[in-house]
Parts: C-alpha cells; sequence; structure tokens
C-alpha cells in the first residue's frame, strides 16, 4: 500500500513456498490475497514479490506476464519491488552460503537480474519507481580474488547500463540494492562505501551510479553489525550511495547465559544461515558463522552477561521480548525516525520475515496470515506515530493487456 511522503509498503512473499511461477502465483492466491483483505482497507494493494530465477523465466514470457498484470488488475494489486536475492531454492531443504551463489561473479546473476526488471517495469504503476533487490556482491567464505570481484564490478556496471536503457524505454525509474548482510562480501555500511568508491574508480564522472545503484537497508543485518540507524544512513548519503530500499526485520539479542544458550537451541535449523556477532564491553567483535557455532562455543573468558550475541534470525516484527531473547526493533524504529526527518530518502520498504517455517513451535501459536496482519498492524503503528498513513490512490495501476 501506499503511505503518504510516496512511500511504498509491502511485505515480501519469500516467506511462502514457490519455485516455479504456478507455484509462486498459488502462493499469492492462497496467502497474499487473504492478507489484502485483512489489511487493505480497499486501498491498491502492494506486493512484494519474490521470484526464482525458473519462476523468472516463466514470468517473463508475454503470456503469462500479460496474464499476471490482468491477475494483479482484478485483484486492486500493484508490484513495485522484487527480491532477486535468493537465485533458486529458498525453502524445505540447506540454503545457507548457496543462497548467494550465483553471486555478482557470475554471468548467470547477471542476467537473472535484468530478466527481473524486464519483469518489474512490465508491471510497475505509471509513476512508481521499481527496486530489485540482490547478494551483497559474494560471500566472503568464497574468497573471490581481486580479479573476480573486478568481474563483479564489471558486471554491475553492465546492469548499470541495462537500467539506463529500460528506463528511458519504460519512464520507470529503476534501481537495484546490494543488501549488505553478516559475513558478506558487503556487511556493514563503512564496507559499502569503499565498495561504491572501487565502482566509481573504474568509470569516472559517470553518475549513472548514483541513479540505478544503492543498498537495500536491512535494519536486523545492519543491527546485528551494531550500527547506528542515523550515523548508518548518514554514511550512505554522505556517500552519495542511493537507499533503494529498506527491509523492515528484527533480529535476536541476548546475552548467553546457560538458559538462554540451551533455549536458543531450538532456533538453530539446517535450512539458513544464522550468523552471530558478539560484542564484548571492550568494543571487541567476535564472528561466528552459524548459530550452532556459537552454540559449541568456549565462553569460560569472560561473563556471559558481559557478552551480547545479536543472531540472524528474522523474527516476527510484532514479537514481544521474553526472558531469553530481546530483538533489535529499537535499530528498527531508529530508521523509522531517520525517515521520519527525511522523507525522500528512501519510498520503498518491505517487512521480511522470511524464516516462518523453521521457527521454533512457540512462535508458531497462529498461522501464517495471521502472523503477516500482526506484521502490518505493528509496522503501520509505527509509521503513523511518525506521521505517515495510508492513501487510498497511487495514481494509474497497470490496465489489463
Amino acid at each position: 500500500m501506499q503511505l503518504t511522503h510516496g512511500i511504498h509498503l509491502a511485505y515480501c512473499t519469500n516467506i511462502h513456498r514457490g519455485e516455479t511461477w504456478a507455484e509462486t502465483l498459488n502462493g499469492l492466491e492462497q496467502h497474499t490475497l487473504a492478507v489484502q483483505r485483512r489489511v487493505s482497507g480497499g486501498r491498491p494493494y502492494a506486493i512484494g514479490l519474490r521470484l526464482s530465477d525458473a519462476a523468472s523465466r516463466d514470468l517473463v514470457e508475454p503470456k503469462q506476464l500479460a496474464a499476471f498484470k490482468a491477475w494483479l488488475q482484478r485483484h486492486n494489486a500493484y508490484v513495485f519491488t522484487i527480491n532477486g536475492f535468493p537465485y533458486g531454492q529458498f525453502h524445505g531443504q540447506r540454503v545457507k552460503e548457496q543462497v548467494y551463489a550465483p553471486d555478482w561473479t557470475h554471468p548467470d546473476r547477471l542476467a537473472y537480474t535484468e530478466r527481473l526488471f524486464q519483469i518489474l517495469a512490465a508491471l510497475l504503476p505509471n509513476g512508481v519507481s521499481g527496486s530489485v533487490s540482490t547478494v551483497p556482491v559474494s560471500f566472503k567464505g568464497f574468497h573471490r580474488t581481486p580479479r573476480e570481484l573486478k568481474t563483479a564490478r564489471d558486471q554491475l556496471w553492465k546492469c548499470v547500463d541495462f537500467l539506463e536503457c529500460l528506463t528511458r524505454e519504460t519512464g520507470h525509474d529503476l534501481h537495484l540494492g546490494l543488501e549488505p548482510e553478516p559475513l558478506c562480501h558487503l556487511e556493514t555500511t563503512s564496507e559499502c562505501v569503499t565498495w561504491f568508491e572501487e565502482l566509481r574508480a573504474d568509470r569516472p564522472g559517470d553518475l549513472r551510479l548514483d541513479t540505478h545503484l544503492g543498498i537495500n537497508y536491512d535494519t536486523c543485518h545492519l543491527a546485528i553489525q551494531y550500527e547506528r540507524p542515523q550515523e548508518a544512513l548518514a554514511r550512505l548519503q554522505k556517500a552519495g550511495i542511493r537507499v533503494s530500499k529498506i527491509h523492515l526485520s528484527n533480529a535476536l539479542s541476548v546475552h548467553p547465559t546457560l538458559e538462554v544458550r540451551n533455549a536458543l537451541r531450538s532456533f538453530a535449523d539446517d535450512i539458513y544461515f544464522h550468523q552471530v556477532i558478539e560484542r564484548r564491553p571492550s568494543g571487541e567483535f567476535i564472528r561466528y558463522g552459524d548459530l550452532d557455532q556459537a552454540l559449541a562455543a568456549d565462553l569460560s573468558d569472560a561473563p556471559e552477561l558481559d557478552r551480547e550475541w545479536r543472531i540472524h534470525f528474522h523474527i516476527p516484527l510484532h514479537a514481544s521480548p521474553t526472558n531469553v531473547f530481546s530483538t533489535t526493533a529499537d535499530h528498527l524504529t531508529g530508521v523509522l525516525d531517520a525517515v521520519k526527518g527525511a522523507p525522500a530518502l528512501c519510498q520503498h520498504f518491505e517487512m521480511e520475515t522470511y524464516t516462518w517455517e523453521v521457527m521454533p513451535s512457540g512462535m508458531k501459536n497462529q498461522n501464517v496470515v495471521d502472523q503477516l496482519a500482526g506484521e502490518y498492524d505493528w509496522t503501520l503503528s509505527r509509521f503513523r506515530e511518525r506521521g505517515f498513513v495510508p492513501i487510498s490512490a497511487i495514481g494509474s495501476l497497470p490496465s489489463p493487456p
């Protein structure tokens, strides 16, 4: 849905299973339309679409695309953003490091991303910009060489070239957002600034980069790095880096006592990475590649209550702290405070709690539609507190073919 100041809000459909387009559409019809009935109030309803490579190959076909445009029109819905991070299977089997593959060193990542933008440009309402989020270049565990990283920069520049042409052709403002994530090539805003400096050095004076490439700011990921929202966003702005989209998500925050560590075992799974960053009172950071590694660590060298763990596990936005864990919701609300002071900072917001299937049973005492409706209620309340409210129209929705 659209809020005042041109802000668009959706939830990301990567919470639902769906690798083919038929499976993806089934998820939209089964779950997304049910959420729409609960929260839209009859307003045009925004969808944060997740498309795998396979689904994108199906949907880009003219007949399929025309049929989906007609589907959106029938249901008073629109798409303004696509999650282009997970290329392949994202539910039901081990994902872990494979979620970053192919990375930006591989031509398949470029082809997939360009295909997503072709689809998005065909679906966008008039006057609405379009964003796609993508992997943060690569995963540090892939140990990319300087030559490979140069290839990644070259491919991102090719994507910028493509987006400039597509923008001229369609009239839509199109932008790609690299999404920093713990233990990836880009995990902090400082690393993002360095990467953009390297990109600019490859093509001095080419200002198209500022329009078509930016950062997808995930509030869970940056909170795990212990970044402060105002400082992090100011760092990106000072460097001239566009905030393409903001993912609204919360991480776990705990002091790793024995009781807490025992409780955390229910959050460890074989599907996704749950990176852990520990902060000591001295300011020292210790990074663990996954939650099971942190749980197996010897913590006898310092008091448990002097340590803080922030854990990459997206939990419901409206989840209340317990005696076991707290959340990083203060980072998320800090980002919204920054947007209140500068509404033009970013217009794309997406709730992204994709971990529904692997949440501990105690956190799944409702169905997924109830869960998503609860996240909308919580998020819209936080926006209203800052003066952003839903509006009834977004201009011209796409007409059926």
